[in-house]
């Protein structure tokens, strides 16, 4: 946890090296539209490898009761 917020601090200290904002990036169509697109994406994953886990487990109950 701790090498991904160092992680997260450098890639920001990086953007503002280059001059690049991140609030005009997330504030632009098009960048609310990418974080749109990507966010969709990160659910329905979230969902399935949910879904996975609890049919994983409800078998390994099964198989011990």
């Amino acid at each position: 946890m701790v090498r991904f917020i160092l992680l997260v601090i450098i890639l920001i200290l990086a953007l503002s090296y280059f001059g690049i904002s991140i609030r005009d990036i997330a504030q632009s169509p098009t960048g609310e539209d990418n974080f749109t697109f990507v966010w969709t994406y990160i659910k329905d994953g979230w969902e399935i490898i949910t879904a996975f886990i609890a049919e994983l487990i409800e078998k390994v109950q099964a198989v011990f009761s």
